[in-house]
């Protein structure tokens, strides 16, 4: 709070949003094309934009990210990685046909079988998170969302 005006300035969590996206069992991933963890996959998604519904932001950003159209089959899980003051929202997706892209942000854009996911080139632990919960679901249709894995606040590994 500022001392001369009593103005109260808060700094809020950002939100964002994404999708795992599927086509005929595959896997939708974006090599980043930007840091951070430029070079690495990720799911298409990114920050809400305002006046914006978080479910209109995740498509946005599949069609930034990865040029495509998909269809929203629900919301897989709401993250929480305080360390960087983030709420994520990561809905369960598909696309209709195989017509993608990489969008700006994106190096290249592939699906992948779940075997040949490249887990070692992950960008962001709530991304592995997301492919995982996605696919403990399977063909699941009705779901709670899934929220961060017990004791897991989005961290990276500490290297020794």
């Amino acid at each position: 709070m500022c001392d001369a005006c009593g103005h109260v300035h808060y700094t809020n969590p950002k939100i964002v949003v994404g999708s795992v996206v599927t086509h005929r069992n595959r896997f939708l991933l974006c090599r980043r094309a930007i840091e951070p963890r430029k070079g690495l996959w990720t799911l298409p998604a990114g920050y809400l934009e305002e006046n914006e519904t978080p479910e209109e932001g995740a498509r946005r950003e599949a069609r930034e990210e990865a040029q495509c159209d998909i269809v929203l089959d629900g919301l897989l899980a709401v993250y929480s990685i305080p360390r960087i003051s983030q709420v994520q929202l990561m809905y369960r997706a598909r696309l209709d046909t195989e017509q993608f892209g990489a969008g700006a942000e994106s190096l290249e854009v592939k699906l992948f079988d779940w075997d040949d996911i490249p887990w070692t080139e992950i960008a962001f632990p709530s991304a592995g998170w997301a492919l995982q919960h996605h696919h403990e679901l399977g063909d699941g249709k009705i779901f709670a969302p899934f929220s961060n894995p017990p004791g897991q606040t989005g961290n990276f590994p500490q290297s020794g």
